[in-house]
């Protein structure tokens, strides 16, 4: 079966903001430029040397009608919920957090110095799940395959496929990608992404040339690739290497109606989760 390249349809740029107890970020979903990636509703990435940028953290919070999912490079966080769940996100570590019909949690960081980095990606829920019962998963760095695909190249498979290789975190509504792609100064990689997917490369280390031809384009340190036009992705590293992450998600096609943290399909689902939340029912 013959494919076609991948290109860069648009790049988009991280905005400096601040969510939580005023915790530092750069969102790159979610704003003005990008408001959704059907099916993701927000990327975040931290990474500061700072403490006063992130020692308050993300006190007790809700969440309704989508996953949340952490992965930590440097740093560690105490996650706890009102389900019961309590967890610590170390270095290499990622938290799959399926909010479902509602909870409350807050995410706390358990350091008062040093580099707290990483990523939060929102991931849409279907209709039909929705008002599912919360779950909460997560994964050290152990349980996370890393593979090497091609020379200077390395790989760890959080969710998805590579080779033979399967990423532990499975959801079948969006069939999710994530890969941690890490490419060695002048190396290549060239990889078929799930064919229909929405993907995108979010480049948080050095710099790359996407695509093939007269459509390869530069992404730079804190620039997004908006994937499209076929599935044969092909990544060449900078001269100084570079480090992205590389996900894509089965889009679900249906309205989204959003307010805070709470993503629902109509306008009366959204105010029957302020109900639910105020009336004490997540």
């Amino acid at each position: 079966m013959s494919t076609s390249p991948a290109r860069v349809q648009r790049t988009i740029r991280g905005m400096p903001t601040s969510d939580g107890a005023g915790v530092r970020l750069t969102r790159v979903i979610g704003g003005p430029s990008l408001p959704d990636l059907d099916p993701f509703l927000l990327l975040d990435e931290f990474g500061t040397d700072r403490a006063e940028d992130y020692i308050a953290g993300f006190p007790s919070h809700p969440h309704r009608g989508f996953e949340t999912v952490t992965y930590m490079l440097d740093g560690r966080m105490r996650h706890k919920d009102n389900h019961g769940n309590e967890g610590l996100l170390t270095p290499g570590s990622v938290q799959w957090m399926t909010a479902g019909r509602g909870l409350v949690h807050s995410e706390m960081p358990e350091q008062e110095s040093g580099r707290m980095r990483g990523f939060q990606l929102w991931v849409n829920l279907p209709a039909r799940d929705k008002m599912t019962d919360p779950t909460y998963q997560e994964f050290a760095p152990d349980r996370i395959p890393v593979v090497q695909p091609a020379p200077g190249v390395q790989v760890k498979v959080i969710a998805g496929q590579v080779g033979d290789t399967v990423g532990p975190i499975v959801q079948p509504a969006t069939d999710p990608l994530y890969l941690d792609v890490e490419l060695a100064a002048g190396s290549g990689w060239d990889y078929l992404l799930p064919e229909g997917h929405n993907a995108f490369a979010y480049v948080f280390e050095g710099d790359l040339v996407v695509g093939e031809g007269d459509d390869a384009r530069p992404v730079g340190r804190q620039d997004m690739a908006v994937l499209g036009g076929g599935e044969r992705l092909q990544l060449r590293a900078g001269t100084g290497g570079a480090r992205l992450i590389l996900v894509a998600g089965r889009p679900l096609r249906e309205p989204v109606m959003r307010h805070g943290p709470f993503v629902m399909n109509t306008k009366q689902e959204l105010m029957q989760a302020f109900v639910d939340f105020q009336e004490g029912r997540f």
